[in-house]
C-alpha cells in the first residue's frame, strides 16, 4: 500500500513537472491532486523517493523533480497508454489519407506527429531491402530513352533513365514489360534481383548464347535501383522548433540534440530497430547509445504493411517530456500510416 502511495506521488510529481516545467512541491501535490493523505506523508514519500533516486531536487530549491530512474518507473508502470480522442482520430486519418506518393505520406506523418507531441517528429523512409516489388513499368520518352519506374509495396517509386543503341518499338517494348513483371512482381529485392537476371539470358539457352541488349540494360538497371541501399537512411525530421521550449536547458539537452538532427545516421541508431506489433519503446536519457544525448529521450515504433515493420518513426526530445502522450501519438500514428502502406 505504501509502495503504491509512493507511486502515486511520483506520478503526480511527473505530470506537475512536465505540465509546469517547475520544481514540484508538496503543498502543490496536495492542492492540485487527491492524494487522500496529509501534507507530511507526502513529505515523507517525497523523502523516500529521493532517497531510492526517483526524484532529486534542483539546486537549492524547495521542489523535486523526476530523474531518469523516476521517468523509467513512471514509464513502465503505466497501466494503459492515453487513448487518442474520436476527434483526434479523425483528424489524423483526413490528414493522412489525403497525402498523394509516399514522399506526401512521410512529411504529412512528420508533420502530424511534431504538432500532436510538440517535440521533435522523426521518420524513416521505408527500407528497399524489406519490400516486395509490386509493378516495373517501362515507358518510351524517345526512340532510343526509355523511363523504368519501380514500384515497391511500401508504395516507394524508384525511376531510372536509360538510353539505349537502337530504337526500341512499342511491341518490343509491351513483350519486355510483360516479361519481367511476370517474373519479380510480388518477389522480394534480393529474389527480383536474380529473377531479372534471368531476362537477358533465359536459363534454358546455351550457355554461349548472346544475350538479349535491351533486356540486359533494363535488368541492369532495374537491379542498380533495387540495391541503392542509400536511400534506405533517409529520414525526415520535423518540429525542430518545438526544442525552443526547452531554452532553460539549452546546453546540456537542446545544443546536442540539435547537433544530433544533422547527423542521419545518428539519429537513425538513437531511434533504434524498427518494432512490429504496435510494441512503442521508450529510452529514458542514459539507456541511449549516445553519452552526449544522456539528457535526450526518445519513444518510438515501427510501421509497414501487414505485420511487418519496414521502418521506425517517433520523437525524440529532452527527458522531461509527456510519455503517455507521445506513446499514444507515435502508436496513432505508426497505425495509420501502416494501413496506408497496406492499402496503397
Amino acid at each position: 500500500m505504501q509502495n503504491e502511495r509512493r507511486l502515486s506521488v511520483l506520478r503526480a510529481i511527473v505530470e506537475d513537472y512536465v505540465k509546469t516545467e517547475e520544481p514540484v512541491g508538496s503543498k502543490a501535490l496536495v492542492e492540485r491532486h487527491g492524494l487522500g493523505v496529509s501534507p507530511a506523508t507526502v513529505r515523507n514519500d517525497m523523502a523516500a523517493l529521493e532517497e531510492e533516486g526517483y526524484i532529486t531536487a534542483p539546486h537549492t530549491s524547495a521542489g523535486r523533480v523526476p530523474t531518469d530512474k523516476g521517468y523509467r518507473l513512471f514509464v513502465d508502470r503505466l497501466t494503459t497508454v492515453k487513448p487518442m480522442t474520436a476527434a483526434e482520430k479523425r483528424a489524423i486519418a483526413g490528414f493522412l489519407e489525403g497525402a498523394v506518393d509516399l514522399d506526401d505520406v512521410v512529411t504529412r506523418s512528420t508533420r502530424l506527429l511534431s504538432q500532436l507531441t510538440r517535440q521533435v517528429a522523426v521518420v524513416q523512409y521505408p527500407t528497399l531491402s524489406r519490400s516486395t516489388v509490386r509493378h516495373v513499368e517501362l515507358v518510351a520518352l524517345a526512340p532510343t530513352r526509355l523511363l523504368l519506374v519501380l514500384i515497391l509495396s511500401t508504395g516507394r517509386v524508384e525511376q531510372r533513365l536509360l538510353e539505349v543503341t537502337e530504337e526500341v518499338s512499342e511491341e518490343t517494348l509491351a513483350t519486355l514489360r510483360a516479361k519481367i513483371n511476370t517474373a519479380v512482381a510480388g518477389a522480394v529485392i534480393a529474389d527480383a534481383g536474380e529473377a531479372l537476371r534471368t531476362i537477358a539470358q533465359p536459363a534454358d539457352a546455351p550457355a554461349d548464347a548472346p544475350q538479349d541488349p535491351l533486356a540486359a540494360a533494363v535488368a541492369e538497371a532495374l537491379i542498380e535501383a533495387m540495391n541503392d541501399h542509400r536511400s534506405d537512411e533517409r529520414i525526415s525530421i520535423g518540429g525542430t522548433s518545438n526544442l525552443a521550449r526547452f531554452g532553460d536547458s539549452f546546453d546540456t539537452a537542446v545544443r546536442p540534440l540539435l547537433e544530433a538532427l544533422e547527423e542521419h545516421v545518428v539519429l537513425l541508431k538513437l531511434m533504434g530497430e524498427a518494432t512490429a506489433g504496435g510494441l512503442v519503446t521508450v529510452r529514458i536519457g542514459a539507456e541511449g547509445p549516445y553519452q552526449e544525448l544522456s539528457q535526450t529521450s526518445v519513444v518510438a515504433t515501427g510501421y509497414g504493411p501487414g505485420d511487418e515493420a519496414l521502418a521506425t518513426l517517433g520523437v525524440v526530445g529532452p527527458t522531461r517530456m509527456d510519455y503517455p502522450g507521445s506513446m499514444a501519438a507515435v502508436r496513432a500514428v505508426a497505425r495509420y500510416l501502416s494501413r496506408i502502406l497496406d492499402e496503397a
